[in-house]
């Protein structure tokens, strides 16, 4: 019994040292957090809402069975996002270790990194469903979309913003300083140094990056909005 309990333990720590497990794991639960906020937000009403001005009711029917004929493809590019933004971070920072530290980090060990730190953003959408749940009970489909907890968007607000601002000001919020910090901590232990030099490698690969990837989101919707 013992030992077995001892084998389930060590598999569970192994688990959460192999970046393919992690990630679905993480897919997993970003599926289930969205299937719960559709539900408890209502979400296919106010979408139906929304586009009622728009189209006429048969368009609509055929819109929402088309929806929900395929929306099972959604599930499958939910893991392929996740792999994909982590590959690609744990890319950067890879090339951060290699100028930044004198100990070598592989890159796997930087992926499984970016993976762990991703969990940080399901507290996101806790925190979306208890604030429409509870609080703000009266909202439409683009109060949803737009809302982004302890962000600045929601101090500046978004209807009086211009559309190409509303991304920056919605990556400007707490929850994405504390994936810095997360990724500086496990960083600094990787490299056996400390989390000051962790996040300096961070905020020089990872940094202008993200900066980079906001300045293009901020260009595509400045000409296609």
């Amino acid at each position: 019994m013992t030992k077995n309990f001892t084998a389930l333990i060590y598999n569970l720590i192994n688990m959460f040292k192999n970046p393919y497990l992690i990630c679905l794991l993480l897919s997993i639960i970003l599926i289930a957090f969205g299937e719960a906020t559709k539900v408890v937000l209502d979400f296919d009403a106010l979408q139906y809402n929304s586009m009622a001005e728009k189209l006429t009711s048969q368009q609509l029917n055929q819109y929402f069975e088309f929806q929900n004929k395929w929306k099972w493809i959604s599930y499958f590019f939910i893991p392929v996002y996740i792999a994909i933004k982590t590959s690609i971070i744990a890319i950067v920072l890879y090339i951060g270790t290699y100028f930044l530290s004198s100990k070598e980090v592989t890159y796997k060990s930087l992926w499984t990194i970016a993976i762990k730190a991703e969990f940080i953003f399901l507290l996101v959408a806790i925190a979306k469903i208890i604030w429409f749940y509870f609080f703000q009970t009266k909202y439409d489909l683009e109060d949803i979309q737009y809302f982004y907890p302890l962000s600045a968007l929601n101090i500046v607000g978004y209807k009086d913003l211009e559309s190409w601002f509303i991304y920056p000001f919605q990556t400007l919020n707490l929850f994405e300083l504390a994936y810095w910090l997360i990724l500086a901590y496990f960083i600094g232990k990787e490299t056996e140094t400390n989390m000051d030099k962790g996040l300096k490698i961070v905020a020089y690969s990872y940094g202008p990056t993200l900066l980079l990837w906001i300045t293009i989101v901020m260009f595509f919707t400045l000409n296609y909005s």
